[in-house]
């Protein structure tokens, strides 16, 4: 599959927008994200965004945040997207991003590994079960105007 697995950078910001629009838009959605907004969200510590990459073309991102845990007393790790480019999807690109995400971490001493994804999108539950997360708990949103 010659896939690469890589942070990404601020020269990768094109490449993110036009992931994350893709993934708005299949849901008949639309992201406000901009590159500036990518350069914000990297510039951030706890931030983080792995690539795959297939040929020099970037065709999935995984990005996450890591948080310190009260509870556990130890670091946390937020999944909060996860996208696979249209037509590269099921060749196990958002494997192998998951795997990277998930060896990351755990050299980091992290407590735990969370995402949250649509009770009805049951393909993303299956294959996050299928990597070892399990259903632990009900995550509550509440989304502002903006």
């Amino acid at each position: 599959m010659n896939l690469i697995i890589r942070a990404a950078e601020l020269a990768d910001a094109t490449d993110i927008v036009r992931l994350i629009a893709e993934l708005a838009a299949t849901d008949s959605e639309h992201s406000p994200i901009t590159e500036v907004y990518v350069a914000t969200y990297l510039s951030s510590a706890t931030s983080k965004i792995l690539l795959a990459e297939r040929q020099n073309h970037v065709v999935g991102l995984l990005s996450y945040s890591l948080r310190p845990d009260l509870y556990h007393a130890a670091a946390s790790c937020l999944i909060e997207e996860l996208i696979v480019q249209e037509g590269v999807r099921g060749q196990g690109v958002g494997s192998a991003l998951l795997v990277e995400l998930l060896t990351r971490v755990a050299t980091l001493d992290c407590a735990e590994v969370s995402v949250a994804t649509m009770s009805t999108n049951t393909r993303a539950i299956q294959f996050y079960r299928a990597h070892g997360l399990a259903e632990e708990a009900v995550f509550l949103e509440k989304h502002f105007a903006r």
